[in-house]
């Protein structure tokens, strides 16, 4: 099987460099994409069609694809131009609402005044740890902030170089660019959700809203939102038996 890991905010293509070595041991292929303005591009421009591009690079027909928190509605938006992958696995993230902006499901958006909410509406979600910078980006606030949000139970190295990686994260390209997959509803495509029982970024509450979304009965993993660093091994298993499950109910596209 081959897998096609798409990285979520902040993030880069570098936070699977402990899941692919996993994936590769059991036995199968893995690729991780690098969105524009994120890691090694991170001087490049964010933007939807960039992201959903960026994907296609390097998604084939049959692909287990995989994306993990705001990555996951970007790997929706490349399943509705390759809808012949053979699973999409939605690891601690939105399933998008058609028609919405990318983060609209994880609370985000921009109001009728023009203020902007950022990735959650929950109180104990992402918000508490991320400010929004003067030319419009998302940040963590500090060290301290990413260990709890993100890598609260990773080893202080893994931690500290996670954090040296982290890059910020565009606002517009979440809350401002409606995200429309109208061949994603249609194809059915068989999907898991893997949720993070520890998870600080996305809280239980989103979590079971995108569970009933996609019809689906969850995977879990003991662990913050940051499996693929503090459990590599756990999630490459829970990746390859992914496929074998099925939808219990339908899509639900949110409008």
């Amino acid at each position: 099987m081959r897998y096609t890991l798409v990285h979520g905010g902040l993030h880069g293509a570098w936070c699977w460099e402990r899941l692919i070595p996993e994936l590769e041991a059991l036995g199968h292929e893995a690729v991780a994409v690098e969105l524009p303005g994120h890691g090694a591009l991170r001087a490049e421009r964010s933007t939807l069609a960039g992201y959903r591009d960026a994907v296609l690079e390097v998604l084939r027909p049959g692909d287990v694809l995989v994306g993990h928190s705001t990555g996951c509605p970007v790997a929706t938006l490349a399943a509705d131009s390759v809808p012949e992958i053979s699973h999409i696995v939605y690891l601690a993230g939105p399933l998008p609402i058609e028609g919405k902006p990318l983060a609209y499901d994880s609370g985000g958006g921009r109001e009728d005044d023009g203020t902007v909410t950022t990735m959650s509406d929950f109180d104990d979600g992402a918000d508490k740890y991320l400010r929004v910078s003067d030319d419009g980006q998302f940040f963590v606030v500090d060290y301290d902030g990413a260990f709890a949000c993100f890598f609260h139970d990773c080893d202080a190295d893994t931690a500290a170089w996670a954090f040296e990686r982290l890059t910020p994260q565009c606002i517009d390209v979440m809350v401002t660019e409606p995200l429309s997959v109208p061949r994603f509803w249609n194809a059915d495509i068989p999907r898991s959700f893997i949720r993070c029982a520890e998870d600080r970024a996305f809280p239980a509450a989103l979590s079971e809203r995108q569970i009933r979304r996609l019809g689906v009965k969850p995977l879990e993993i003991e662990s913050s939102h940051s499996p693929f660093l503090s459990r590599p091994a756990e999630l490459a298993r829970l990746l390859v038996h992914a496929p074998d499950t099925r939808p219990i109910g339908p899509l639900d596209p949110g409008v």
